[in-house]
């Protein structure tokens, strides 16, 4: 129970960091940054573990390698919202 909600909290870091980054965080609120940080970790995870992890990823969600990718797959999945709303990614 306690990694769930390490894994919530901590999506939710990330995908605020990402709104961040991509100027998106005026037209997002919590709901949304939890949401798209835990969907862009398993991006993440999915699309760079293999770059970044050395072919894994530790189920740590402290580790830099985890943090890395889940923040770099918030930014890919915020790339692609981008695109479909707006027409660039920005």
């Amino acid at each position: 129970m306690i990694d769930f909600i390490v894994a919530i909290i901590m999506g939710g870091i990330m995908g605020w960091l990402a709104s961040k980054v991509m100027n998106r965080d005026a037209s997002m609120g919590i709901f949304w940054n939890i949401v798209v940080g835990c969907i862009g970790s398993i991006l993440g995870r999915f699309l760079l573990g293999g770059l970044i992890g050395g072919g894994h990823l530790r189920g740590d969600a402290f580790d830099w390698r985890t943090l890395v990718t889940s923040f770099l797959g918030a930014l890919i999945l915020l790339a692609i919202v981008n695109l479909v709303q707006r027409g660039r990614v920005r």
